[in-house]
């Protein structure tokens, strides 16, 4: 009895999230920020439910006037003891939105791999613009330098995980800043 109500737990559990997963599906085709959301999926690691849990959690990038203040707001930024001329840098400080930060962590491991477009990421691609697929690109190719220069050079994989998430979100404003703009010119 107990294995039996442990499977239809589980089955339970699994038709929940393909109902959520329809749900958000149908609001990001319909919501006001649906091209940043599909912008978001031209990068390695974003699918629809982070792209939108992204845009969720943070509401207009564009409000941010630099990529730093992003980084900031998500806690991905370094902590910084100083005395007089001494600084010391430490850890993140982990003071921003928790829910954004992991979701970004988690979408920062795909860039472990060689960049390449593969075939859900060239589906996700699909309709762009050449500009936002050029900012996906670069963002392989620099994160990816990235996690292997850090890892090379000793560090742990979790904290070379972490400065590539900090340079995603780099490229996530530089998406909604590309989608804001190419608003503008078909508004003009």
């Amino acid at each position: 009895i107990v294995l039996q109500e442990y499977l239809r737990a589980l089955d339970e559990a699994t038709e929940r999230i393909a109902r959520l997963d329809r749900e958000i599906a149908q609001r990001a085709e319909t919501c006001t920020h649906a091209p940043l959301i599909q912008a978001l999926q031209a990068l390695r690691g974003v699918a629809l439910t982070t792209a939108a849990t992204i845009v969720a959690e943070v509401g207009d990038i564009t409000r941010f006037r630099k990529p730093t203040q992003l980084m900031a707001y998500a806690g991905l930024v370094p902590s910084e003891h100083s005395s007089g001329s001494r600084r010391r840098r430490g850890g993140i400080t982990k003071t921003g939105n928790n829910h954004l930060r992991r979701v970004v962590v988690e979408a920062a491991w795909h860039y472990r791999h060689p960049p390449r477009v593969g075939i859900a990421l060239r589906r996700r691609q699909q309709g762009l613009g050449t500009a936002i697929k050029g900012i996906s690109w670069r963002a392989q190719l620099r994160l990816n330098h990235k996690y292997r220069r850090l890892v090379g050079r000793g560090k742990t994989k979790q904290k070379a995980i972490t400065a590539v998430a900090r340079e995603l979100l780099g490229f996530i404003w530089e998406l909604a800043h590309e989608v804001e703009s190419a608003k503008a010119k078909q508004a003009a």
